[in-house]
């Protein structure tokens, strides 16, 4: 990972419908070592075929190279290179006429810890976030002080209580500050669980998905 944008081209896989013909669209951000068709296997299990699925590839398979616990100078610049991956891609979804009212940000491991990141940087309404295994970045006492207002967005967070790379602390600490940023946070911690995704967690998601409005207020 190198250069001031290590992200800048990275590709993007699309599932599903055409984004001008799609009822909604759902950004997939994989973890490290992962890659944009492993998470795109989240997507087929939606079993949503009017949503538009959306996964970039990071590069060198990571978002960032150390820890999300650490401080976040030392995930710099690909953690803001990542961030302007998602910001690209929502500007992309709206240029073709999904909003991010319409759109689900979704994330597992790194990738999750991206897209709540993204959302608690950005606010604003977006169809859903739903955090697999991932939390806020940033070192402990890091200040949470973001702008904005997620307007009732619905979040998803689930973690294993047996997830080596996740404490349970981190992931307390993400629901309240979501919540006070005016998100609807839901939050499920497994117990006996590490570092996978369940089924419970993706019938959440799908739920998510089903609630995505196919089109904005003031619009047929």
């Amino acid at each position: 990972m190198s250069g001031t944008d290590p992200h800048a081209h990275v590709p993007v896989f699309h599932e599903g419908p055409p984004l001008e013909e799609a009822a909604g669209a759902a950004i997939f951000l994989h973890g490290r070592g992962g890659n944009a068709a492993d998470i795109l296997g989240l997507a087929r299990a939606l079993e949503e075929p009017r949503l538009a699925c959306l996964a970039p590839q990071a590069a060198d398979s990571a978002w960032y190279p150390r820890s999300f616990l650490e401080p976040i100078d030392l995930n710099e610049p690909w953690l803001s290179s990542a961030l302007d991956v998602v910001r690209r891609l929502l500007d992309t979804l709206a240029g073709a006429g999904v909003s991010p009212r319409r759109t689900l940000l979704l994330g597992f491991s790194q990738g999750a810890c991206l897209a709540l990141e993204f959302a608690a940087r950005h606010g604003r309404r977006y169809g859903g976030v739903s955090g697999l295994a991932g939390g806020l970045i940033g070192a402990p006492g890091t200040p949470r002080d973001y702008p904005g207002s997620l307007e009732g967005t619905p979040v998803f967070l689930g973690c294993g209580d047996r997830d080596p790379f996740v404490p349970l602390e981190r992931l307390e600490e993400t629901a309240s500050v979501l919540a006070g940023l005016g998100a609807d946070v839901t939050k499920r911690v497994y117990p006996g669980m590490g570092h996978i995704v369940n089924e419970d967690e993706m019938e959440h998601v799908r739920r998510m998905v089903s609630a995505l409005p196919s089109a904005d207020p003031g619009k047929s």
